[in-house]
């Protein structure tokens, strides 16, 4: 019976601990699977080993989210308290506790290391926050360059924050070399540009400052170095459809450049013949712009610009001028004394070669009157002379009449006629010979004319 009572008294009585719980705890508290290596559990420390590997490449690659953070610090939490109670739950006695001593070593260090990062990742965002409040891509990017995968793992919403950060600033990179050909007058780069920043600020909100920053920067390069360029910017930043603080500060931007870039626009298209062009961008500047420093210049450049082309079109007529007469108010005013003329018509070299220089001109620029001269004709019959006719030996009468010429005057300078008439030109008549072949029952010809006797004809006209 005794011996009996003994062997159920051996048999009862629980197993001595070998182990301290407060150190298998601690030694898991390493993600080490530190405490279960002390509690000899050897296999149990490799599979939760390969499991804390795998939860903390999968938080710093692809699950870098807040909830994915909080099921490693419950993998944390639940390997802690499992370690606690595989080895019983209490503190064991003091012969063991070295084993803390190897525990502490082992997560301390872990747990020193976690902390510092998480503050230095702390550190970092709150400088990208910064950064992104002040649109500053060098200062977010200069803090995130010091991110490193133990960033990944410790803190990984920052790290996400941060990925984003270094796309805005790459994108907007991007954006910001579309707006700088921008201002060499490129339009399609402009609206690559905004179509940049609208999708940013879709797929990447957040970054508006760092955005704004750099449409600034775009509107403070205005304006380009070729006024015309500078122009074709104001007219598609009109067209732009654009809303909010960027439609304020586009509208004080063009208000900003515009009206010097038209007079200046304006100003080089004169240059370059361009005299449409250079007057409706004059009259651009006065419709919108009213009451400038630029007022006066551009009145003026409306007048050069339009006596330009009514003169290229009066010069482009040619000898049509007769029957789609024009206006060139830059003309001299018909008047007395000589009016300085152009004359057209066939024929009409014979009688203008005749002219004295200051009668006549070439260049329609330089002409008071245009003279369209008709065909001539038989004027005034001036006397008849019978002539033999060498073909039947018979008497023929010739009679000689003043070469007549219908005359339209043009003022040029109101495109007007002035006067309609015939000028008649007068001269000798009766020649010693007449050809044969000009001698008829009803033979005409004219007289001969001499240089004064052409300028007397047609001095009246050219001389009021």
């Amino acid at each position: 019976m005794t011996i009996g009572r003994m062997d159920f008294q051996q048999q009862a009585a629980p197993p001595a601990r070998t182990h301290d719980a407060l150190a298998v705890a601690l030694g898991n508290a390493s993600l080490l699977g530190v405490g279960y290596l002390l509690a000899g559990r050897r296999k149990l420390a490799v599979f939760t080993g390969i499991v804390t590997v795998l939860l903390v490449v999968l938080l710093g690659t692809t699950f870098r989210t807040g909830w994915f953070e909080l099921v490693v610090l419950l993998w944390w939490l639940a390997l802690t308290a499992h370690g606690w109670l595989l080895a019983g739950g209490r503190a064991q006695r003091i012969k063991v506790r070295r084993e803390r001593s190897i525990a502490l070593g082992v997560a301390l260090p872990v747990l020193v290391l976690v902390g510092l990062i998480r503050v230095d990742s702390a550190m970092i965002g709150s400088s990208v926050t910064e950064a992104r409040g002040n649109g500053d891509c060098a200062q977010a990017l200069t803090a995130l360059n010091q991110v490193w995968f133990a960033h990944y793992v410790v803190d990984a919403p920052m790290t996400v924050e941060g990925d984003a950060t270094v796309r805005a600033c790459q994108w907007l990179k991007a954006t910001k070399s579309k707006f700088t050909v921008a201002l060499t007058g490129d339009v399609e780069s402009m609206k690559a540009g905004f179509q940049g920043l609208a999708g940013l600020r879709g797929e990447l909100p957040g970054h508006e400052k760092m955005a704004d920053v750099v449409l600034d920067g775009f509107f403070g390069g205005l304006p380009s170095k070729e006024p015309c360029d500078t122009l074709s910017i104001t007219d598609a930043l009109r067209a732009e459809k654009l809303s909010g603080s960027e439609a304020d500060r586009s509208a004080h931007a063009v208000a900003r450049v515009e009206p010097a870039a038209l007079i200046g626009c304006g100003d080089k298209l004169m240059t370059t013949q361009s005299w449409a062009a250079a007057r409706t961008r004059y009259e651009q500047l006065l419709s919108q712009y009213p009451g400038t420093e630029f007022t006066a210049r551009a009145q003026d450049g409306i007048k050069r610009a339009t006596l330009a082309i009514e003169l290229a079109h009066v010069r482009s007529l040619g000898k049509n001028y007769c029957s789609k007469p024009a206006a060139y108010s830059g003309a001299a005013p018909y008047g007395p004394g000589t009016n300085r003329s152009v004359v057209y018509g066939d024929n009409t070299y014979v009688y203008t070669s005749k002219f004295p220089a200051e009668w006549i001109t070439t260049d329609i620029g330089d002409a008071v009157l245009v003279l369209c001269a008709g065909d001539k004709d038989y004027g005034a019959q001036v006397k008849t002379c019978a002539y033999r006719n060498q073909g039947t030996n018979a008497r023929e009468n010739i009679s000689f009449h003043n070469i007549a010429i219908p005359l339209t005057a043009y003022e040029l300078r109101t495109g007007k006629p002035v006067f309609q008439t015939t000028v008649e030109i007068g001269g000798t008549s009766c020649p010693f010979f007449v050809p044969g072949s000009e001698v008829n029952a009803s033979s005409q010809s004219y007289v001969t004319p001499s240089d004064d006797q052409v300028r007397e004809a047609f001095s009246y006209v050219v001389n009021e």
